[in-house]
């Protein structure tokens, strides 16, 4: 059912926004840090291990993919809300600590394009798409 893609996508973010507020506390800020990024990661994850197991259903699916599609606005919306101005007067080691976010992510994209093997075909336009 689509209802229970939307519940694995819920899922998802609110484990990601339960670990973003852990790993603030740990670094000392108050502030969720990486939480909506969490969230992305395991629901690629979650989402790949539901299909390879056969416990992803085609409505399942649907669900998750409407809400996918609208995760990037969220995250836009969210990024939008960060005081740059403040982290950059934060001095150097904020100026650092964006920088190796920004490496890192770069250094997981062929990791993450490798989910799914070469042999997947990409699914059919639908009416609607093409």
């Amino acid at each position: 059912m689509i209802i229970y893609g939307v519940a694995a996508l819920a899922a998802c973010h609110l484990a990601g926004v339960i670990l973003g507020d852990l790993l603030g506390v740990l670094l000392g800020v108050q502030s969720n840090v990486g939480g909506v990024g969490f969230a992305m990661l395991l629901l690629i994850v979650v989402t790949d291990w539901m299909r390879r197991s056969g416990r992803m259903p085609e409505l399942s699916e649907q669900g998750i993919l409407f809400w996918s599609a609208m995760y990037i606005p969220i995250v836009v919306a969210m990024a939008a809300q960060q005081n740059v101005v403040a982290a950059l007067a934060g001095g150097p080691l904020a100026i650092l600590v964006g920088l190796a976010a920004t490496a890192a992510c770069w250094a997981l994209v062929p990791v993450v394009a490798r989910i799914g093997g070469q042999d997947d075909p990409l699914p059919p336009l639908m009416a609607q798409e093409a």
